[in-house]
């Protein structure tokens, strides 16, 4: 049943950006049931815009990919900056800072009701502001790098852990930020 989600959530929102390819066995047990999630990625395109479905496609194609402290390569794993950072650079070409308490200061704060997908959500997991980001997807679902011995997937963010460590959510906009681009 997840392979099946997963390869309908791939034929979605498959578009012209390419994307680590996804590993069956190690997605499965990544993806968490979507529920109505499905269904509001099918309406991506229209009301959120080519980007967030290029986001969105690019940063699900790397589901499975091994955490590694300080990582930012889909080939030798990510931590959860160095994923966030790999999927503006390789989708939009936009480079965000290393650091998640960097990316927050050069994005763009916005209300939790107000998330879009592709918007950055920050969580406080090391007793610090900001410690953790990963990218919203929708329907209180985001994908990230968690931590050491896990791997890049979409968690719930009403689960208590996260509810309870949400610190903030963040929009990239290139236009009032100064971000560099990718060569």
């Amino acid at each position: 049943m997840r392979r099946v989600a997963v390869f309908l959530l791939s034929a979605l929102l498959t578009v012209a950006v390419p994307a680590a390819p996804l590993d069956p066995d190690i997605a499965s047990d990544a993806v968490p049931p979507l529920g109505g999630l499905l269904d509001q990625w099918q309406t991506v395109g229209t009301e959120t815009g080519l980007v967030a479905s290029q986001l969105m496609n690019t940063a699900l194609g790397l589901i499975g990919v091994p955490y590694r402290m300080g990582g930012n390569s889909a080939e030798t794993g990510f931590d959860c900056s160095g994923f966030v950072r790999y999927v503006y650079a390789n989708t939009l070409g936009l480079v965000l800072p290393r650091r998640a308490a960097q990316q927050a200061q050069t994005t763009i704060p916005i209300a939790k009701s107000d998330l879009r997908p592709g918007d950055l959500v920050f969580f406080n997991t090391m007793r610090r502001a900001f410690s953790h980001v990963g990218i919203y997807l929708g329907d209180g679902k985001f994908i990230h790098a968690p931590s050491k011995g896990d791997r890049v997937k979409i968690s719930d963010m009403n689960d208590r852990y996260w509810a309870r460590r949400f610190n903030g959510a963040r929009r990239v906009d290139a236009a009032e930020t100064s971000l560099p681009l990718a060569h």
